[in-house]
C-alpha cells in the first residue's frame, strides 16, 4: 500500500529526555495485584518508598509523594509556602522555567522574571545582585530549574545557594529537579534547598504519574503563614498520615510498586555515585559526537553541560523537526523536539534513566545516519569520536 508507514522490527528507541525507557523489571513490579491502600502491606510499601526517596534527594527531612505529574509538584511547592501578592524571583533559562513562571502568575504571585538567552543557566552573581538590592526583603522565594529539559543546561545550585547566603537574604529557595533527580548529583540538605520538586518519569525510570516535594523545616514553617488556597496539594494532610505510610487519598499503588523496584536498582545495586558517573560519561560522549559532526551544542558554558540530555543546534535553514521526522520514519527512534523559542532550531538527545553504553552508541548511529538521510551538512566522524571516548573511559 502506498504511503504506508514502514514496518519496524526490534525495539523502538525512545531517546527523548523523558518520559524515559522503563526497565522490564519495573514494569513487572507494576503488574502486581493492587492491594488495599488502607492495609498493613501498603503501609510498609509507603514507608519504604518515602525512605528511599529521602536518599535520592539526599535529605533527612520531609518527602511528600503525590499521584501527579511534575507540574502538580510545582504547584504544591508554591501554594504551600507563599501567599497571593508575594514577590518571587524566577529566571528564564528555558521553556520549563517559563511554564513555572506562568503557573506562579496564575496563582497570584508577583513574579520578577530575569531574562535569559536559553543557552546559559542561572548566574549566581545575578542572584546575589538581585537579593542584595532587595533591602526590604520583599522577595519571598527564589525559584530555579536545576536541569532545563528544553535546553540541556544545568544551573549550579550549590553556587546559587552560596550567593543567597552571601546576600543574607531570608528568601525560600525552591528548585525543580524533574529532569535531573537520580541522574545528576543533587543535594537537598547540603545546598539548603527549601522545596525540591521532582517527577517519576525521567531518572527514576518510571512512567509519569508521581510528583515529589522534598521539604525543609523552614518551608514547613512558612506553610503555617501561607495564604494561598490549597486542598489536593496541601502538605498538611500528607504530613499527618505520612509517618504511617498511608496517604490521605487514593495513592498510585502500582506506580509505588514500580518506584520501590527502581529505588532498589538505583540505590542498592548501582549506587547513586555510579549513576551520576554513568550519566556524566554519556553526556560527554554525546557532546563529542556532536563536535565530531561539526555541529553545535546549545549550552554554551561547559560548567553547565547537562548529563541528562544534549540539545543539538541544526545549521541555519535546516528544520530540526524535519530531521526528527526523518529519523523516526527511517530508524524508529524518537528524539526530543525544540520547545518554545527553540522550535525547529534544535533536536534533543535524551541519555538518562535506564541506559547504557551500547544503547547510546545505537542512538548516536541513528542520529548520524539520520543527518545524512536528511541532507544536513555535517562531518561523518561523530560516532567514531564517541566510541573512542567510551572505549577509553
Amino acid at each position: 500500500m502506498k504511503n504506508a508507514a514502514p514496518a519496524h522490527t526490534g525495539r523502538h528507541f525512545l531517546q527523548i529526555p523523558g518520559p524515559t525507557n522503563v526497565p522490564d523489571r519495573v514494569l513487572h513490579a507494576m503488574g502486581m495485584p493492587t492491594i488495599d491502600h488502607r492495609g498493613p502491606e501498603f503501609a510498609a510499601l509507603g514507608q519504604e518508598v518515602v525512605s528511599g526517596m529521602k536518599r535520592v534527594f539526599q535529605t533527612a527531612g520531609t518527602v511528600v509523594i503525590y499521584p501527579s505529574s511534575g507540574t502538580g509538584a510545582w504547584e504544591a511547592a508554591l501554594v504551600n509556602t507563599l501567599s497571593p501578592g508575594d514577590r518571587v524571583l524566577m529566571f528564564e533559562t528555558g521553556h520549563f522555567a517559563t511554564l513555572w513562571r506562568q503557573m506562579a502568575t496564575k496563582l497570584g504571585l508577583d513574579i520578577e522574571f530575569v531574562p535569559g538567552d536559553w543557552r546559559h543557566g542561572v548566574d549566581p552573581a545575578q542572584v546575589a545582585e538581585k537579593l542584595a538590592a532587595d533591602r526590604e526583603h520583599r522577595v519571598k522565594a527564589v525559584c530555579v530549574v536545576h536541569n532545563e529539559t528544553s535546553t540541556g543546561v544545568t544551573s549550579r545550585i550549590g553556587e546559587i545557594r552560596a550567593a543567597i547566603d552571601a546576600s543574607r537574604h531570608p528568601a525560600l529557595f525552591m528548585v525543580d529537579t524533574i529532569s535531573s533527580l537520580a541522574s545528576i548529583d543533587y543535594r537537598h540538605d547540603e545546598w539548603k534547598v527549601d522545596v525540591t520538586v521532582g517527577g517519576s518519569q525521567k531518572g527514576l525510570m518510571l512512567p509519569p504519574g508521581l510528583g515529589f516535594n522534598a521539604v525543609s523545616d523552614k518551608a514547613l514553617a512558612a506553610g503555617k503563614q501561607a495564604k494561598s488556597t490549597r486542598s489536593y496539594w496541601d502538605w498538611q494532610p500528607m504530613l499527618e498520615s505520612g509517618h504511617t505510610g498511608f496517604f490521605p487519598y487514593t495513592p498510585g499503588t502500582n506506580l509505588l510498586y514500580g518506584l520501590r523496584e527502581s529505588l532498589k536498582m538505583l540505590l542498592d545495586e548501582e549506587g547513586l555515585d555510579r549513576v551520576f558517573a554513568r550519566h556524566s560519561r554519556h553526556g560527554e560522549a554525546t557532546r563529542r559526537a556532536v563536535a565530531g559532526w561539526g555541529l553545535e551544542v546549545l549550552c554554551l558554558d561547559p560548567r553547565e553541560h547537562s548529563s541528562s540530555l544534549t540539545a543539538v543546534v541544526t545549521p541555519e535553514g535546516v528544520d530540526a523537526d524535519r530531521v526528527r521526522e526523518i529519523i523516526l520514519d527511517a530508524y524508529d527512534m524518537s528524539l526530543g523536539t525544540g520547545l518554545g523559542k527553540m522550535k525547529g532550531k534544535i533536536f534533543r538527545i535524551g541519555h538518562l534513566g535506564h541506559f547504557n553504553d551500547l544503547m547510546l552508541c545505537g542512538t548516536l548511529c541513528g542520529v548520524e545516519m539520520g543527518l545524512s538521510r536528511a541532507g544536513v551538512p555535517h562531518k561523518p566522524g561523530g560516532v567514531a569520536a564517541a566510541l573512542e571516548y567510551l572505549g577509553a573511559a
